[in-house]
């Protein structure tokens, strides 16, 4: 009777035994096979990464919007370009009257004509251009590439444009922009540069003292709206146009240097 039961239990032993050592098998099988399909795509995912790269590398034109391994490279900052239309939301400047004392032609409205003709003119160029009023408070610590505050001097017979840039310690850069005005400006408006009515205005103009030290400027009196009216007016793409060569003129110069 011992010797039966202890048969009964080593069979029963043995039957555990090989129940066991058949999950393991199954669970190994189960293992090695998600290991093979691990490694598959692994092996797959390098296949697609080495085509790619190869493909970019031949420059064929479906790989030429991928990147793979390589960092998109950082375009390097636009120039920005700063033009105060002289007395915009402040008043109207200058101005010029008939008999009956009526206004005839106003400094801002000048300024806002020539400033909207510069910024159509620089439409697409590789730096941006944007319009200031008189006393924007963007102005208090600008940094900008560059700026021109654009204005038109009295209703008086005079005719010439003049242009100056801080009074106070110029940088090598304010005095490079008030060169290509000066190199510019004249050829493309006919107007003689008219040194004698500089007035301490200019050189101390407020927005001279607004701005980061480093910002290049310059304020440009455009003409006189009595002897340079019909050009301020009728004209002024030609206007325009001056200021537009100066400041490609600056900003050219600068990005060679």
């Amino acid at each position: 009777m011992g010797e039966h039961l202890i048969l009964v239990y080593n069979q029963q032993i043995t039957s555990e035994q090989s129940a066991l050592c058949s999950l393991c098998h199954s669970m190994r099988r189960d293992l090695l096979g998600r290991i093979q399909r691990i490694f598959l795509l692994i092996s797959i995912l390098l296949l697609l990464v080495i085509g790619l790269l190869s493909a970019q590398s031949a420059e064929l034109p479906w790989a030429s919007g991928l990147r793979v391994g390589r960092a998109q490279p950082t375009p390097p900052p636009r120039p920005q370009v700063v033009l105060i239309s002289g007395h915009k939301d402040s008043d109207s400047g200058a101005v010029c009257t008939d008999t009956a004392n009526n206004v005839t032609l106003a400094e801002a409205d000048v300024t806002t004509d020539v400033a909207q003709r510069v910024v159509a003119s620089l439409r697409g160029a590789p730096y941006d251009v944007e319009i200031f009023a008189e006393f924007d408070e963007r102005l208090n610590g600008l940094r900008a590439d560059a700026l021109v505050s654009l204005h038109a001097d009295s209703c008086v017979s005079y005719s010439g444009y003049k242009a100056a840039h801080r009074d106070n310690d110029p940088s090598a850069a304010d005095s490079r922009l008030l060169a290509c005005l000066d190199q510019h400006y004249p050829g493309a408006t006919g107007l003689a540069y008219h040194p004698d009515t500089i007035t301490r205005d200019m050189i101390d103009y407020h927005a001279f003292r607004k701005i980061e030290r480093s910002t290049p400027a310059v304020i440009l009196e455009m003409g006189f709206l009595g002897g340079d009216g019909p050009l301020l007016t009728g004209g002024a793409d030609r206007v325009a146009a001056g200021i537009v060569e100066s400041i490609r003129c600056f900003l050219d110069e600068t990005e060679a240097s």
